[in-house]
């Protein structure tokens, strides 16, 4: 009973979704607080290995749904096990990635049990609040904070009358860390034939076309990202360049992505994805909080750019003030002379 449940997703490969192994890190120190016990849940068909991986994130309990018409996934069959499973569990908080299926999922689920859902969040916190319309004091809520009104404000969400508490969490937000290699759970296999009823299954899928993602920012270590003021659509192949040099990916805030100089697949912010390398190399970007709150974990950070009091340049490491035009080849040039 209210117990953290983390909803993982199942890949295309038959493995658990990186998303949702951060999730469980991040609900593993919230049961730890909460002196309550971290749950998964799986729905899918011959998942990879999913007790071994999940057992060492700290999961007490996997409940694990196993049935060849649950994967792919397809939105009824999988709400509906949910909402049976939490119904009889009564979880007190609940954690969806706030991805394609977490954003299908949740929403569905949420109004099923009519309980209230954050999406969204970029961080997650237990605390109390004191409601001075009815006096009333509440413990214990988990706070669910998330910008808003553009990214202009963060709010703090609860959810105090209601249970489960629901989140969203966006891929990248929380660090993924394993709790112990030898922590062993149970595994809870569910019964699907008794949950699910032929109209869960009113949509069949006929054919499937997946092309994979070419671009893979987020487990990049090194990250050269250019903003607006790189220039151009041109001025960008120097940060290809770079990158090129330094084994990196090129990332690019929403601005340079709105002006053509890049696809979207490279964004990196509130509305991009949301990186955590060793290196980040912050090209002609201003630094707004948008921005910021999709690469203000990186280990280091260097801001080239013109602008000495441009926000970026608050939460950089070094700075170096200068066009990147100019900047960038001289980067290029020295790396070339000095490496091996």
């Amino acid at each position: 009973m209210n117990n953290i449940f983390v909803y993982c997703e199942v890949t295309e490969e038959r493995s658990i979704a990186d998303v949702s192994l951060e999730l469980l890190s991040k609900g593993r120190k919230l049961a730890d607080e909460l002196k309550v016990k971290l749950e998964a849940v799986v729905i899918g068909h011959k998942v990879v290995k999913a007790e071994a991986l999940l057992y060492p994130f700290g999961v007490d309990v996997i409940h694990y749904a196993d049935d060849e018409k649950l994967f792919p996934y397809t939105t009824l069959p999988h709400a509906s096990i949910i909402i049976e499973l939490f119904k009889k569990e009564q979880p007190g908080i609940v954690l969806f990635g706030a991805t394609s299926i977490g954003r299908d999922l949740a929403p569905r689920v949420a109004s099923a049990l009519r309980c209230g859902l954050t999406a969204d969040c970029t961080s997650l916190e237990i605390g109390d609040h004191f409601e001075n319309k009815t006096q009333t004091e509440y413990k214990n809520l988990l706070y669910q904070i998330r910008p808003a009104f553009g990214g202009n404000i963060i709010a703090t969400i609860i959810n105090p009358e209601t249970k489960p508490q629901m989140a969203t969490v966006r891929e990248g937000v929380m660090k993924k860390e394993l709790y112990s290699v030898k922590y062993k759970g149970k595994l809870n296999k569910i019964d699907v034939r008794s949950l699910l009823r032929d109209e869960d299954f009113a949509v069949t899928i006929i054919e499937r076309h997946l092309e994979k993602s070419r671009i893979d920012i987020k487990n990049s270590q090194v990250i050269i990202a250019g903003g607006y003021g790189v220039g151009s659509k041109e001025n960008f192949q120097l940060l290809f360049d770079l990158a090129e040099v330094l084994g990196a990916q090129v990332g690019a805030s929403r601005a340079a992505v709105d002006a053509g100089f890049v696809e979207h697949e490279r964004q990196v912010g509130q509305t991009g994805v949301t990186v955590r390398p060793k290196l980040y190399i912050a090209c002609g970007i201003s630094g707004a909080v948008q921005h910021r709150a999709g690469m203000d974990q990186s280990a280091q950070i260097i801001s080239i750019n013109t602008d000495i009091n441009a926000p970026i340049n608050h939460i950089a490491d070094y700075t170096i003030i200068g066009n990147v035009a100019d900047v960038i080849p001289r980067m290029i040039k020295y790396y070339k002379k000095n490496s091996k």
